[in-house]
């Protein structure tokens, strides 16, 4: 039995799904993966079925049926790794936009820092991206630098998507009130992450956009998280945050 869970939510990623598994598992660290899929028209779960025959205690899938939003996945997901009992609980993108071999750094973070939750982050270290039109750039370091300023965390790649969690942060979070699904999901989680007392740790990875398979990025993504910003902000006015976490006062985030 692993200690740890990588959650991988799939829609139409069969480019992708089973070299990313076949590199997962050949890491020295015996990572077991969790496929979210969004009832993929082209074959994508079919194929994870056949990599769950070579490694049947390894991999497992849950299948859903149509496209319900990155944010519902990786909430189904946690329930699931948290039903289970794992102890650290990733969250990566099948595209291999996100280096599996950096996998292990997060886990060492985790463990050695130690921290609640790892962020691989692209702008701890200057930027560090490969592929992205200059554009893309400007707009997500700046978004990044907008959410800093709305919320007052101090972490530098807000949106970030490559991350390690500890059990403890997802069984204090309450799962069922996270309010949005699409890019916000990955401020709101951070920022709750934050307000509980978690221990906030980012470690520099390499970003290299997807060269398989169809991005799933979009203008209405941005806006989400341009607005929903400032309703996760408004929202916590109202709201309690007991401290959980092993932050120490005046921690805060580290780098």
């Amino acid at each position: 039995m692993s200690d740890s869970l990588v959650i991988i939510p799939t829609y139409n990623e069969r480019e992708n799904v089973a070299r990313m598994l076949d590199t997962v598992m050949a890491l020295s660290k015996p990572f077991h993966v969790l496929i979210v899929d969004d009832g993929s028209p082209d074959g994508t779960a079919a194929l994870v079925k056949e990599k769950i025959e070579l490694h049947p205690d390894r991999i497992f899938i849950e299948e859903r049926k149509g496209k319900q939003g990155l944010g519902t996945a990786y909430i189904h997901g946690f329930k699931w790794a948290l039903a289970r009992k794992y102890a650290f609980i990733f969250e990566m993108d099948c595209d291999f936009s996100h280096n599996p071999e950096d996998l292990i750094k997060l886990y060492d973070a985790a463990v050695n820092a130690p921290a609640d939750l790892v962020i691989g982050s692209r702008y701890i270290k200057g930027v560090n991206v490969v592929n992205w039109p200059m554009g893309r750039v400007l707009m997500s370091y700046y978004a990044s630098a907008y959410v800093r300023f709305i919320t007052g965390m101090t972490i530098r790649d807000t949106t970030a998507g490559f991350k390690c969690y500890s059990r403890e942060v997802l069984e204090t979070i309450p799962l069922n009130k996270v309010r949005f699904f699409g890019y916000a999901f990955q401020i709101e989680m951070k920022f709750l992450t934050w307000k509980y007392g978690f221990h906030i740790l980012e470690i520099p990875i390499i970003f290299t956009d997807r060269t398989a398979g169809e991005s799933k990025m979009s203008s209405g993504i941005f806006k989400e998280a341009i607005f929903g910003v400032i309703k996760i902000k408004w929202r916590s006015w109202f709201a309690k945050y007991p401290k959980r976490g092993t932050r120490d006062e005046g921690r805060g985030t580290r780098g």
